[in-house]
């Protein structure tokens, strides 16, 4: 496992949202952050069959553009009754803008009247060094389906997602508790615990 162990880290994403949180969680163990989008690279085509692929060709394509390290994440929402979609298509299914709401809907009228709601977000990591070396952590947050949308913070698939164990959807969270239990923060911890410690 190859340690991270400097200042600069290149955030592989041109989604502000993703950005604030992910800086948000490495805050401890880097001081300069850059986005893809400040830095106006190009977002390679996602071509990979798994969360865990997309994320390392994001991660790569950014640290060889940026001779920096480099950190992207790939994830989405995984449904159970409909054999994992939205999956890897998961901001695809809003369209060419991307439109939330639109993909959120489209779930609800896959799912139609189906009993088991059962859903769970994915998020994989990806750390990649400009010589091509990547380590990747993946972790995933469980919890249903809820119609309609609820909650106006967050992003994504959040207002349509209640977690195990939790009366609220995540958009109706306080970001810090969502953050807390995310598939996201889930990841971190292991990137944490086996590259930046």
């Amino acid at each position: 496992m190859r340690k991270f162990d400097g200042d600069e880290l290149v955030i592989a994403t041109h989604n502000q949202g993703k950005v604030r949180e992910i800086s948000a969680l490495l805050a401890p163990h880097a001081s300069i952050f850059y986005s893809a989008g400040e830095l106006g690279l190009d977002e390679p085509e996602e071509t990979g069959a798994t969360f865990a692929e997309n994320a390392v060709l994001k991660a790569k394509a950014a640290a060889m553009a940026s001779g920096k390290v480099a950190l992207a994440d790939d994830s989405g929402l995984s449904v159970n009754a409909l054999g994992g979609d939205p999956g890897i298509y998961s901001a695809r299914w809003g369209g060419e803008s991307k439109d939330f709401n639109l993909a959120m809907s489209k779930v609800n009228e896959a799912l139609g009247g189906a009993q088991d709601r059962s859903a769970k977000f994915v998020c994989a990591l990806a750390i990649c060094w400009p010589d091509g070396h990547s380590e990747v952590f993946e972790g995933e947050a469980r919890g249903v389906i809820t119609w309609p949308m609820r909650g106006d913070n967050g992003f994504g698939y959040d207002a349509i997602f209640q977690a195990d164990g939790y009366d609220i959807s995540f958009a109706e969270m306080d970001g810090d508790k969502k953050q807390a239990i995310s598939h996201r923060a889930n990841a971190f911890e292991l990137l944490v615990r086996d590259c930046l410690s």
